[in-house]
């Protein structure tokens, strides 16, 4: 299993909104780059991800699975870029915000920290572990 970043502005799409989705889960659209495409072209299912609010809040507020492996995004024209489906697993039950995530030695070369603009990134297996423990999850999943 593979464990990911999900950026998305709040006024955008929501963890709330995405929640409501429940267990048939929502389309990963609109991505417009190619680095992040192709992390979406890795992804299983069964891939786990961290669901996280750029713009003002900046932190990680839930987790989620793929449930849908990548294949072509309707709302492109160019044709060019895909998505996956997506759905809520749980609630982090402290948000870990990327100010505590930039003060972690261990957590500097994450790419949230290297490469904060990238709307969807890998994540490493110790780099999830930790931020799992830093949200006050008692065990990873």
């Amino acid at each position: 299993m593979a464990y990911w970043l999900f950026k998305s502005e709040a006024h955008t799409w929501s963890w709330d909104q995405q929640k409501k989705k429940g267990a048939k889960g929502e389309p990963w659209t609109g991505v417009r780059n190619h680095q992040a495409n192709n992390n979406m072209k890795l992804m299983k299912k069964g891939d786990l991800g961290f669901f996280y609010h750029s713009g003002d809040e900046k932190s990680i507020v839930g987790l989620v699975r793929v449930i849908g492996e990548h294949r072509p995004d309707p709302t492109d024209e160019t044709k060019k870029f895909g998505l996956v489906v997506i759905e809520a697993v749980d609630d982090i039950p402290k948000q870990v915000t990327l100010a505590q995530v930039k003060a972690v030695p261990e957590l500097r070369e994450m790419m949230l920290v290297v490469n904060s603009r990238l709307s969807v990134q890998p994540v490493r297996d110790a780099e999830w572990k930790l931020i799992c423990k830093m949200g006050g999850m008692t065990k990873a999943p």
